[in-house]
């Protein structure tokens, strides 16, 4: 039986179009997917959508439709854009999925009844766009700490989650499992700024608007947005029902989630998993934001382009590697066209492209498209072939790490490499004499050789690409449990191979 992975991304809020930030996710959670799918594993990876809350009430209003009709124009257009960025999820939920409602309901119920739940009065400080509470120590001068803006002083009766009785727990859970929170800076966050001065009970449930799921027994009241958020990870695979697919995916492996959403992801999703007796997730992964002209790339600031006008002008691997490639995993990174373009024209058009173009067409010319390795080696040989006897497990190390960028450099490493070879061995120096020609495949088949091997990996993170790679070397077997077999002969044919990327002009 193959070994499960559940990778998850956040569930976005649809108040808008979704820009490259939320791409940026995505691209990532679902080269991770991929790459485990490649070695073997049963993966599920979900995505989807979170569509409750006053802000996308007043939004529909604004627009004079109702909220579901508002949500979903923006998620039939955010499905299209994962189609056409190779997103290879496995499961889309909804919050407004019928299923969802009735199981958020469920859980609701469950803790209500089991005490952990209780009926108050809420009196606190809300932002409306980020559908959070906050105490007024929290606030930075005077605002909301995620997003900057004004928050609203708001009085209701409210159901309250006893979010405080699991303060000690959590911190015992963060001692005996190190690795929960990622990258470490994120769990100090947690551990000084929230849970060490002490945990509130959450108001989880609210009366002031409509657009949100019911309490079943009190349907005045609807579930405050993060308890009928968070609980979509378990609600797909069939909690409070003991399913199949929940006995064999839960807990989950990996939570992606940007920086602004740790909180609730390792304090309070945490505290209703314990409430629930059920294991918590191995990891959750806090990133950092993509930065454009100096702030974060935001749906309210407007301050973004439609990514698919990025993908019709530079290609859709163009901007998948430029997300993966570009910005160290976990940290903020800046995103400009212009950089996009440095990128794509420096890795993927210069080392890449150039590179299989070249040595494909050498094998036709010098051996009419079918090359073995006659294994007439050079001492300059090792420069490519041991570092190539380790690139597997290299990747395998960074990808385990969740270090995607470096992950990526070990395999353009070797490109890099490849073209130094080409330089040092001189093929077509040594196709003037035919007393060279063993000695000449050996280095085309080398080369071949290594081309086969990173385009094995790229599967992952430029998947049209590699298929192209792939195709033009005539390779069937992709998985990377062959990954260690020799080729006896690429057949190549006699087709000269099509530009992978053709050369961007930066102005």
């Amino acid at each position: 039986m193959k070994e499960k992975y559940y990778i998850t991304t956040p569930i976005y809020y649809p108040s808008a179009e979704f820009h490259i930030g939320h791409c940026y996710t995505t691209i990532i959670a679902d080269a991770i997917a991929r790459y485990k799918r490649l070695s073997g594993f049963d993966v599920f990876f979900q995505t989807g959508t979170d569509e409750h809350g006053l802000k996308i009430e007043n939004k529909a209003k604004e627009a004079g439709v109702t909220p579901k009709e508002y949500v979903d124009k923006i998620i039939e257009n955010a499905k299209d854009l994962w189609s056409r960025l190779n997103i290879s999820y496995d499961f889309f939920i909804r919050t407004t999925d019928d299923f969802h409602v009735k199981k958020v309901q469920e859980i609701f119920k469950k803790l209500y009844d089991q005490g952990d739940i209780y009926k108050g009065e809420y009196k606190g400080l809300y932002c409306v766009p980020c559908e959070s509470f906050w105490t007024e120590t929290q606030l930075v001068d005077g605002k909301c700490p995620d997003c900057g803006r004004d928050v609203s002083e708001v009085t209701e009766e409210a159901y309250f989650f006893k979010l405080s009785k699991y303060q000690k727990k959590l911190e015992e859970y963060y001692e005996t499992h190190p690795d929960f929170i990622e990258p470490v800076s994120r769990k100090n966050e947690m551990l000084n700024n929230f849970i060490r001065p002490g945990l509130e009970d959450l108001c989880v449930s609210r009366t002031s608007f409509k657009w949100g799921i019911p309490v079943t027994f009190d349907e005045k009241h609807v579930i405050y947005v993060w308890i009928d958020a968070l609980t979509n990870y378990i609600t797909s695979l069939g909690y409070p029902d003991i399913t199949p697919e929940f006995k064999k995916y839960w807990p989950a492996d990996l939570h992606l989630v940007g920086k602004e959403i740790v909180r609730f992801h390792t304090i309070i999703w945490p505290a209703i998993l314990m409430a629930l007796d059920l294991p918590l997730p191995k990891q959750v992964f806090g990133h950092g934001w993509l930065i454009i002209d100096g702030g974060k790339i935001s749906k309210s600031l407007g301050n973004y382009k439609d990514p698919r006008e990025y993908i019709d002008s530079y290609g859709v691997d163009a901007v998948r590697y430029f997300a993966l490639r570009e910005v160290p995993f976990g940290s903020d990174g800046t995103f400009s066209e212009k950089a996009l373009i440095t990128r794509t024209n420096a890795d993927l058009c210069n080392i890449l492209g150039n590179l299989v173009s070249r040595t494909i067409q050498m094998g036709i010319k010098y051996f009419d498209g079918n090359v073995k390795n006659p294994e007439i080696y050079d001492t300059i040989d090792s420069d490519l072939l041991e570092p190539l006897k380790d690139l597997k497990v290299n990747v395998d190390k960074k990808m385990s790490e969740l270090k995607i960028n470096e992950a990526l450099d070990c395999i353009f490493d070797i490109l890099r490499k490849c073209n130094k070879y080409i330089d040092d061995t001189t093929p077509w120096v040594l196709a003037k004499d035919e007393e060279n020609k063993d000695r000449l495949e050996t280095v085309i088949y080398n080369l071949l050789n290594a081309i086969h091997k990173c385009a094995l990996l790229l599967q992952a993170f430029i998947p049209d690409t590699a298929d192209k790679i792939l195709a033009s070397l005539k390779v069937n077997n992709r998985s990377f449990e062959n990954f260690a077999d020799k080729i006896i002969l690429y057949e190549l044919g006699n087709e000269k191979p099509a530009n992978l990327f053709e050369r961007i002009k930066e102005d």
